[in-house]
């Protein structure tokens, strides 16, 4: 690999610090070229594709660069920013400096790359994402609509202001002495129906996208666990896209940032509280789902149905999971609290998520 060009880029919206380090002599050329695709191609067409390797940190600007890069023929991996080893005397950081530490470590071996989605996965996971985000947006608009009401002395009738159909009922007909003080409520009340019919509205075409290919029989597979429904099953999957790149269930438990940090020496060690150095998506389905696990092991309700026509090979393995799951959430909840056994089991919750996605059902560590 040290007989190939490493072409480090530092990429921004308008300007790509580029640095190129020659293979024999190990010079680096250094450069800042506009960031449009004829600056790009003009800067390629000087390399060969065989003989160069190109990588840049993945960032807000996306996979444009990537994909350009891909389409004339030359291989570029994006970086995990969070697993870049950085030096902790250093106190510059400039654009080319970056760019010259990329292309330095990656003739090395020293960076982790990240998978590069199709544009039409990223379409799909931008969808969730962003019913994320809404709904995010639709929690802030309640507490904005309590707050004003705490304000002005309005309670709730009927026992505690818990959101439902009915307090919204209530809020609705609510009037206030100065008329300027009813518009601003009714335009915190507008706010929040907004947000709620878009929730709605992104909820049920995700629901269609579950029951079409290529997701139809993943989701099925994946809901045959407690706790994940089809929204999270829909989340995981746009997030991870191919489980096989993971190459055992502790690989993927890494990638959802809930494994332990750990500071060992010598005889002496410490485990910490989780990396999150994940991808947090995931993690919070997880972590969600994981709180079913409270319950003793159970099949009914809806997971009954979601385990109709499933393998019997499936059925027995989240079967399995109950009852380990449940074990951990008692052993754990027990001697550390609930919020860190929730934790541990969305841990051995995404190894078995791994196993089933993978069809490696035995038993997961």
């Amino acid at each position: 690999m040290n007989e190939c060009t490493h072409i480090g880029l530092d990429v921004h919206k308008d300007t790509i610090a580029v640095a190129t380090l020659r293979p024999v002599t190990g010079e680096i050329d250094e450069r800042v070229v506009p960031n449009t695709p004829e600056a790009v191609r003009k800067l390629l067409r000087r390399h060969e594709p065989e003989t160069t390797r190109l990588a840049y940190e993945a960032g807000p600007s996306g996979y444009d660069t990537h994909r350009l890069v891909s389409s004339l023929g030359f291989r570029c991996d994006m970086i995990a920013p969070s697993l870049i080893p950085r030096k902790s005397g250093s106190r510059v950081k400039t654009d080319r400096i970056d760019a010259r530490n990329l292309a330095r470590l990656h003739r090395a071996g020293e960076l982790t790359s990240v998978r590069v989605p199709t544009a039409a996965e990223e379409a799909v996971r931008d969808l969730i994402r962003v019913r994320e985000e809404v709904k995010c947006d639709r929690r802030i608009a309640r507490q904005r609509i309590r707050s004003f009401l705490l304000r002005y002395g309005k309670r709730y009738p009927h026992g505690p202001d818990r959101w439902s159909q009915r307090f919204e009922v209530w809020a609705r007909s609510l009037t206030f002495d100065e008329d300027l003080a009813t518009e601003a409520f009714r335009n915190l009340l507008s706010a929040y129906f907004v947000r709620d019919a878009q929730l709605a509205e992104m909820g049920r075409r995700i629901e269609e996208l579950a029951a079409t290919e290529p997701f139809a029989d993943s989701v099925a597979r994946l809901s045959a666990l407690r706790g994940i429904g089809t929204l999270s099953a829909m989340t995981i999957l746009a997030e991870t896209c191919d489980f096989a790149r993971f190459g055992d269930a502790g690989s993927y438990m890494g990638f959802t940032g809930l494994t332990p940090s750990e500071h060992s020496s010598g005889a002496s060690r410490h485990q910490g509280s989780i990396t999150k150095t994940g991808n947090r998506h995931v993690k919070r389905v997880l972590v969600e789902s994981a709180w079913a696990y409270r319950h003793a092991p159970a099949v009914r309700g809806k997971l009954r149905e979601r385990l109709e026509g499933q393998a019997p090979e499936v059925a027995a393995y989240s079967w399995k999971a109950q009852v380990r799951l449940n074990s951990t959430f008692r052993r754990i909840s027990a001697r550390k609290g609930a919020h860190t056994a929730v934790v541990a089991t969305a841990r051995e919750l995404s190894g078995f998520v791994w196993g089933l996605m993978t069809d490696n059902l035995g038993p997961a560590r």
